[in-house]
């Protein structure tokens, strides 16, 4: 059943105005450089007690810069500058309320849910609170009865996952800093310098401040926090990303190819944050990146050796997800993310050299996998520590981690007691777990893809098989959970390119091995945007 529900056209805006991504007819000037913004506090003002200390490098002043009706407020300093959050209480508590259609472990997994919803007449928009969600767009359902015609007609549907967050605030946080012995407040302020670098303190421990080029910005978010907001060139941004992603002392072949990649996945996914108004964040659900504290001359020169550019297929700006480790081979985009597949995101065995023939020996089959997976040499990774592991954990801390993962997804099956049985029901061709089901006192149910690594503390990633432990009692102790690599293990292993480059491929070599059918092109007007596919289907009509 569809849900039309003032139903109106849907369109990602995915502002490509990046280096000739654009239909521009001109030239392009390839020492212009892409001005990212990147969250890197993502939700300041969530306790009383959070602070940050802004501070100026030698010789440097802060220029701080607000509204104040309308009027630009400025004040420079060259002392550090505290921020600090302060609960200010409401003249009447304020309902905060917003329609939760789905919680997911990862983005991807939180951007096909988006699309499936639009295809049945709902706007939405992606969030991340703390786990990625799908809201109903609160523009469009901007009162308490709208969500709640809306939330019926979803129940009505049969779909039962939805549900209202509903807030009452009696307090919000506020930002205030001091400069000269006055406070000033405001929900939006600007931080530059002249030299374009400052240093941020996330913590109260004097020492930990990192550098970040640029700009920043503190603004609000969409969970009635703050968000400081580094504005910083593309090129200068990589030197804040390679050294925390693959590390600087990495052969010079595969830090070429990290640079390659970091800067097509940071163009590719521009999109991610656009309900907080930036771009990217700095953790692991983006890409790490800790501005230039870290940042060496191997790096550097990987990244100005590279400049501009960026991974291709058909003209247009791949996928370019990557991770630690494989596990000996990579997968599917559809092997750990629903959603359309990705031509040049598909298996491949990480070695050097062919010592597992996958057309004949699918990784789908249980035993096959089983043989797959004890194998220890040969591949890329042989010799790192998380190439392969054996986790054994009580039936105890098992059901414990399942029934808080079940309680975040408000499922009626985290009520459950006792696990009764564990079984992989489905796998991958590249030996991903499509389906683990999972036998209760209450029930059986089926968890998919990435959301069993959320599930179970154990696994490293869905690359594993399950052996029954009872330890020498009558009844089941717990399991090992006994696989390889580590991450999801779609597209570069930043482990295998390593060894690659150790025996001397170039980095368009380990590129082309990773994600086959691919080129390294510079950015330019030859380069199509990236455009989600409710984008193609609107430029089509």
């Amino acid at each position: 059943m569809k849900i039309f529900f003032w139903r109106s056209a849907y369109k990602i805006v995915t502002t490509f105005c990046l280096l000739g991504l654009t239909a521009a007819s001109t030239p392009v000037n390839n020492n212009q450089d892409v001005e990212l913004k990147i969250g890197i506090v993502q939700r300041f003002g969530v306790t009383p007690t959070d602070k940050l200390q802004i501070t100026p490098t030698k010789g440097d002043r802060l220029q701080l810069k607000w509204q104040v009706d309308n009027q630009q407020q400025t004040l420079i300093t060259a002392n550090p500058v505290q921020l600090e959050t302060v609960m200010e209480t409401l003249p009447q508590p304020k309902v905060q309320e917003v329609v939760v259609l789905g919680d997911f472990r990862t983005f991807e997994t939180a951007e096909d849910s988006a699309r499936n919803w639009r295809s049945q007449g709902i706007e939405v928009e992606i969030a991340q609170p703390e786990r990625w969600q799908v809201w109903a767009k609160r523009e469009v359902y901007s009162s308490p009865l709208v969500r709640r015609l809306l939330l019926e007609s979803i129940k009505a549907s049969g779909q039962n996952l939805p549900y209202l967050d509903t807030q009452i605030l009696k307090q919000i946080p506020r930002v205030r800093w001091e400069i000269n012995g006055k406070r000033y407040s405001n929900n939006y302020l600007e931080i530059v310098t002249s030299k374009n670098q400052i240093r941020v303190n996330k913590s109260e421990k004097t020492g930990n401040s990192r550098l970040y080029a640029g700009k920043l910005n503190l603004q609000p978010n969409a969970y009635g926090t703050y968000s400081l907001v580094n504005q910083v060139p593309l090129e200068t941004y990589l030197r804040g990303v390679l050294p925390y992603e693959i590390g600087t002392r990495a052969p010079t072949a595969s830090l070429e190819a990290q640079a390659i990649i970091a800067r097509t996945y940071a163009l590719r996914n521009v999109r991610r944050f656009a309900i907080d108004n930036y771009q990217l964040c700095a953790d692991t659900h983006c890409q790490v990146y800790d501005g230039l504290n870290g940042a060496a001359q191997t790096t550097d020169q990987a990244i100005a050796s590279t400049r501009g550019m960026v991974l291709t297929y058909n003209n247009e700006i791949v996928d370019a997800l990557y991770s630690s480790t494989t596990g000996g081979i990579t997968a599917f985009f559809s092997d750990v993310w629903n959603g359309e597949d990705r031509p040049y995101l598909r298996p491949v065995v990480d070695a050097a050299t062919n010592i597992w023939n996958l057309s004949q020996k699918s990784l789908a089959d249980e035993n096959n996998f089983r043989q797959f997976i004890n194998l220890q040499q040969g591949f890329n990774e042989s010799t790192w520590n998380v190439f392969r592991w054996n986790k054994q954990t009580s039936i105890e801390d098992i059901t414990k981690d399942l029934q808080k993962f079940l309680r975040v997804k408000k499922s009626p099956y985290s009520k459950f007691k006792t696990i009764e049985a564990i079984a992989i029901t489905k796998r991958s061709e590249s030996g991903r777990i499509l389906d683990l089901t999972i036998k209760t006192n209450i029930g059986v149910f089926t968890l998919h893809k990435d959301e069993i690594r959320s599930a179970f503390a154990a696994p490293l990633s869905t690359l594993f098989y399950l052996q029954p432990l009872n330890k020498g009692t009558p009844t089941l102790w717990g399991y090992a959970f006994i696989g390889g690599g580590l991450g999801h293990g779609v597209g570069l292993s930043q482990t295998g390119a390593q060894n690659l480059a150790k025996l001397g491929w170039s980095s368009a070599k380990i590129l082309q091995f990773y994600y086959p059918g691919t080129e390294i092109k510079v950015l330019g007007n030859e380069i199509k945007p990236f455009l989600t596919s409710s984008e193609r289907k609107t430029e089509l009509r």
